[in-house]
């Protein structure tokens, strides 16, 4: 069976993007949560599990195969349950598809370090700094864009749930959490990826743990 490690639910990012990833597949898996910088967090990310990723979650198992980065986990699941269940079939779909996931993958610095994911929490509006807001809307034009063209009747950015909207999820998490200013469309595809079972499962599993990270406790800077 495959084994996914993951940091705590109501922090790690990256983490739900992996989890995500192997909801979406359908795949039967083992999941780890491992709390983020506890007192054991040196000693445990030296162990033979968390080798290949030098520490890092979330890390995907599979036997003898290991996959770290989400992004990597998407492409392994994809491929291991007929690569049917992540993009888009039609080839401009898939290709916007893949170039956003991308984009989110590399970039939007400004968002991740200034507006730390934490699901458990909701803090008053204050105005971004100007590096966020134009993040903000490089992430609306996406939105935007794919949507028009290629959303359909379905509310997801493609039409139905996938490896982009996996690749957002979190973004969607960081909006809600801080008040941040979005384009007028975006609050119902925003609501569809909150609803969406497998992030309300994660949300509620965030709210049941005991972990508290006290640097992401504190409201935007």
């Amino acid at each position: 069976m495959l084994k996914l490690i993951i940091g705590n639910k109501a922090y790690s990012s990256w983490s739900l993007r992996g989890w995500l990833a192997a909801k979406q597949s359908g795949l039967p898996f083992e999941e780890v949560v491992v709390p983020l910088y506890d007192d054991e967090w040196d000693r445990r990310r030296e162990g033979d599990e968390f080798a290949p990723s030098s520490g890092k979650v979330p890390i995907l198992w599979d036997g003898d195969a290991v996959v770290w980065d989400s992004l990597a986990i998407i492409e392994y699941l994809d491929d291991k349950s007929g690569g049917l269940k992540f993009w888009p079939q039609g080839d401009a779909a898939r290709a916007m598809a893949r170039s956003m996931a991308a984009e989110m993958h590399s970039s939007f610095p400004a968002l991740r370090r200034q507006h730390p994911m934490n699901i458990r929490q909701t803090f008053e509006p204050k105005k971004p700094e100007p590096e966020v807001i134009a993040e903000l809307t490089r992430i609306m034009e996406l939105w935007a864009q794919a949507r028009a063209r290629f959303g359909g009747e379905g509310e997801f950015l493609f039409g139905e749930f996938g490896a982009a909207d996996i690749m957002f999820a979190p973004v969607v998490t960081r909006i809600v959490t801080y008040s941040l200013p979005v384009a007028r469309f975006a609050p119902a595809y925003m609501q569809a990826v909150i609803s969406h079972p497998f992030m309300q499962d994660w949300i509620a599993a965030a709210q049941e743990e005991d972990w508290v990270i006290e640097q992401y406790e504190q409201p935007t800077r």
